[in-house]
C-alpha cells in the first residue's frame, strides 16, 4: 500500500515537486537506516526470537520459543519468560547455558520488559546497550565474562533501576558516575571485577545492599556509606577510610588545608571521648551498643540486606555490662535486675557471661525491636529479639506471659529459650534458624537457596506454616490473635526448609495502642474498616503467604503506604473469576507441569484465606485440612 501511493504521488506531481519530493523521500531513508532503533514495530514473539538468534548454544529455549506462539500464552507459556498478563514482564535467563555476545536492539519492542537475568552464563565483550531498555528495574549480569569499561553515562536513561548486578565478571575502568542519579536503586553488586578509581558517592536513602569487594578501587571511601561496614569494600587494597580502618594520607585525600582538617578531626575525637566517659560513669547512656547495620522500612519498599559481622557486648542501659548468672525453675527465678532467665533448656544453657563474649550479626530491625544472631564461645548460636515496645509491662506479667511461649512445642514454631527482663528493656532470645527468612529466600536470594525453592519445597513450606499456625490457633484459643504479625519476614527456615513462626502471641505484651496497630493482622480488611480483630485476621494473613509462595510476587500489602509490590489478593481474585489462574504461578516452579493442579487448588485456598468478609472466610483448622488433601494429590 505504501509502495502504491509512492507511485501515484510520483505520476502526479509536477517535476519540481518531483525533484523536491524525492529528495524528502532520500532524507527520510537515510535517517531511518542510520538509525536502527526507528525501526518498524514487531511483535513480541518476533522480538524474542530476533534476540535468541543473536546469541550462541540456545538449546535451552528452542523447544518452546517457537515463533508464531505467543510467549505468555496461558496453555503453553514460553520458558524462562515472566508475563503480566499478555505481556512479557521478565526474561530469566540465568544459568541457562548461553553464551556469544548479546544484541540488546530486539529487546526495544518489549515495552513491558522489566527484569533481565542473565546470570551464570558466558556472554563475553563489551556491555550491551542495555540503556536502550529504560523502563528495566532489574538488571543481572553477575557470573558472565563481559570485559572493558562502562560509560560513565549508562545509567543516566535508566531512572527506573532498583538492582543492578555486575559481579564475577572483568569489567574494568572507573565505576560509572551515573550511577549515583538512580533514586530508587536498592542493590548494587560489583564484586569481583577489576573496576579501578575513586568510589562514586551513593547517597542513596533506598540502597540497602551494596558490595564492591575485589577490585581496584582507589582512595577514600565515601562518608554517605559508612552505614555498610567494612566487608562491602575489602580487597581493595588501595581503599582507605573509617570503615578499613586504615586512615588516608594526604595523597589519598584530595583537599586543602589537610593538617587543620586532622586537627579537628582529633579535636572531636577528644571531646567526644570526654562526653562518652562522661556518660558513662553517670549511667544514663541509652546508646545501643549493637551495631545497626541495616533494617527493614516497609515504608520505603522491600529491605534484604546481607549480613555483616560484629563483635558485641550485651550492656544494660546505664551502660555497665550486665552481669549475672542463667536462672532456671519456679516464677521465683532470675529475681535480680541482670539475670538471663532460662524457660527451655532442651537447647542448652548459658547465661548474659556467655552473650557478652559472642560474635553477633544483626537479622533485621522492625516494628517491635531489632534481632541480632549471637554465636557463643561453645558454638551455640541463638537469636537475640531486643523490644522496644514492651517497656511498661512488670516483671510479674511478662514473666507469665513469656513462659507460656517458653512451654510451646511444634515442628514449626520458633522455640524460645530465655528472657532478661529489665525497665527499660527485654530481651527475648530463641532458636536459630540457618536458611533465614522466606522473605529474603523468595525476594532477595540469588543463591543456592533461591534456587532450591522448587515446587516440592514450597508446599512443604505452606503446609508447615498452616500446621504451626493451627496449633497456635489452639493453644491460645482465647487471644484476640493468636499470632497477630504472621508475614514472610516472620518465618524462618531451618537447614532443611522446615518453616518455623517467630514474632508469635505476642499482642497481650505490647502496651503503645499505636504499635499494636502496627502489626500485620490489621491490615485484614475488617480491622482497617472498622477494627473488628478476631482470629480470622491471622487467616488473611496466611493467605497472602500462600499467594506469595505460588506467585513470588511481593506483596504489596506488606508496605505501609502500598506504594510499590504486587496486590496478590486483587489479582489472585480476578485471575480465577476468569480462569486465568496458569497467569498467577511463579514461573521458578511453572516448569513443575505434573503438580499444577495442586498449585492451582492451593491458589483457590489462598483466594479463601484473603476473603474480604471474614464470616465468609475459613477458619484456621479448614485451611489446614485443605492444605493436607492437596498434598496427597
Amino acid at each position: 500500500m505504501a509502495a502504491l501511493t509512492l507511485i501515484l504521488l510520483l505520476q502526479t506531481s509536477s517535476p519540481k515537486k518531483h525533484h523536491l519530493f524525492l529528495i524528502h523521500i532520500s532524507i527520510f531513508f537515510l535517517i531511518f537506516l542510520s538509525n536502527p532503533h526507528l525501526s518498524f514495530s514487531i511483535s513480541e514473539d518476533e522480538a524474542l526470537i530476533k534476540f535468541k538468534e543473536s546469541i550462541k548454544n540456545t538449546t535451552s529455549l528452542d523447544s518452546s520459543w517457537q515463533k508464531g506462539t505467543s510467549p505468555c500464552d496461558k496453555k503453553k507459556k514460553w520458558t524462562r519468560v515472566q508475563c503480566e498478563g499478555n505481556t512479557v514482564e521478565g526474561l530469566l535467563l540465568g544459568e541457562a547455558g548461553l553464551s556469544g555476545e548479546l544484541d540488546v536492539d530486539p529487546l526495544v519492542a518489549l515495552p513491558g520488559l522489566r527484569v533481565l537475568e542473565l546470570a551464570n552464563n558466558s556472554f563475553s565483550g563489551t556491555i550491551p546497550e542495555f540503556f536502550l531498555l529504560g523502563a528495566l528495574k532489574s538488571l543481572y549480569l553477575d557470573g558472565n565474562q563481559f570485559s572493558g569499561e562502562i560509560p560513565k553515562d549508562f545509567f543516566s536513561k535508566m531512572g527506573s533501576l532498583k538492582k543492578v548486578w555486575f559481579s564475577k565478571n572483568k569489567f574494568s575502568g572507573p565505576i560509572p558516575e551515573s550511577l549515583t542519579n538512580l533514586k530508587y536503586l536498592m542493590e548494587l553488586h560489583l564484586e569481583n571485577n577489576e573496576f579501578s578509581g575513586h568510589i562514586p558517592s551513593l547517597s542513596q536513602g533506598s540502597l540497602t545492599s551494596l558490595d564492591v569487594s575485589n577490585n581496584k578501587l582507589q582512595g577514600e571511601i565515601p562518608q554517605s556509606m559508612l552505614k555498610f561496614g567494612a566487608d562491602p569494600f575489602k580487597g581493595n587494597i588501595e581503599l582507605c577510610g573509617q570503615q578499613l580502618g586504615k586512615e588516608c594520607n594526604k595523597e589519598n585525600k584530595k583537599t586543602q588545608g589537610a593538617p587543620t582538617s586532622k586537627l579537628k578531626w582529633i579535636i572531636l575525637g577528644i571531646v567526644v571521648s570526654l562526653l562518652l566517659v562522661t556518660i558513662l560513669f553517670r549511667a544514663k547512656r541509652k546508646e545501643d551498643h549493637f551495631d545497626k547495620l541495616g533494617k527493614e522500612n516497609l515504608d520505603e519498599g522491600l529491605h534484604v540486606s546481607s549480613v555483616n559481622r560484629k563483635s558485641m557486648s550485651i550492656r544494660s542501659k546505664g551502660g555497665d555490662s550486665v552481669r549475672g548468672s542463667s536462672r532456671r525453675g519456679g516464677s521465683q527465678g532470675g529475681k535480680a535486675m541482670g539475670d538471663l532467665v532460662l524457660v527451655n533448656d532442651e537447647k542448652g544453657t548459658f547465661g548474659l557471661p556467655d552473650m557478652m563474649k559472642a560474635a553477633a550479626e544483626v537479622l533485621g530491625n522492625g516494628v517491635l525491636g531489632s534481632a541480632y544472631k549471637a554465636k557463643m564461645g561453645n558454638g551455640m548460636s541463638v537469636v537475640v529479639k531486643r523490644l522496644r515496645e514492651m517497656n511498661k509491662m512488670n516483671r510479674d506479667v511478662f514473666d507469665a506471659e513469656v513462659r507460656k511461649l517458653g512451654k510451646l512445642r511444634h515442628r514449626n514454631i520458633l522455640q524460645l529459650l530465655a528472657y532478661h527482663y529489665r525497665k527499660e528493656e527485654k530481651l527475648l532470645v530463641s532458636e536459630y534458624a540457618p536458611k533465614g527468612s522466606l522473605l529474603y529466600l523468595l525476594h532477595g536470594d540469588r543463591g543456592v537457596s533461591h534456587a532450591e525453592l522448587n515446587w516440592p519445597t514450597r508446599l512443604k513450606i505452606i503446609q508447615g506454616v498452616a500446621s504451626g499456625m493451627c496449633y497456635l490457633h489452639s493453644e491460645f484459643a482465647s487471644y484476640d490473635v493468636p499470632h497477630g504479625n504472621l508475614k514472610s519476614s516472620n518465618i524462618l527456615l531451618t537447614e532443611k526448609y522446615e518453616p518455623l513462626l517467630s514474632d508469635y502471641a505476642f499482642y497481650p505484651l505490647i502496651n503503645n495502642t499505636q504499635i499494636v496497630q502496627s502489626l500485620f493482622a490489621y491490615k485484614a480488611p475488617e480491622t482497617v474498616t472498622n477494627q473488628q480483630l478476631s482470629p480470622k485476621c491471622d487467616v488473611y494473613c496466611l493467605g497472602i503467604i500462600i499467594l506469595e509462595i505460588l506467585t513470588g510476587k511481593f506483596p504489596s500489602q506488606y508496605l505501609n503506604n502500598q506504594k510499590g509490590g504486587t496486590d496478590v489478593v486483587q489479582w489472585v481474585q480476578s485471575a480465577i473469576a476468569d480462569q486465568r489462574e496458569s497467569e498467577l504461578i511463579d514461573p521458578e516452579i511453572a516448569s513443575a507441569t505434573d503438580s499444577i493442579e495442586q498449585v492451582v487448588k492451593l491458589l483457590h485456598v489462598g483466594a479463601a484465606c484473603t476473603e474480604s468478609n471474614p464470616d465468609k472466610r475459613i477458619d484456621m483448622k479448614e485451611t489446614l485440612r485443605r492444605i493436607e488433601e492437596i498434598s496427597l494429590i
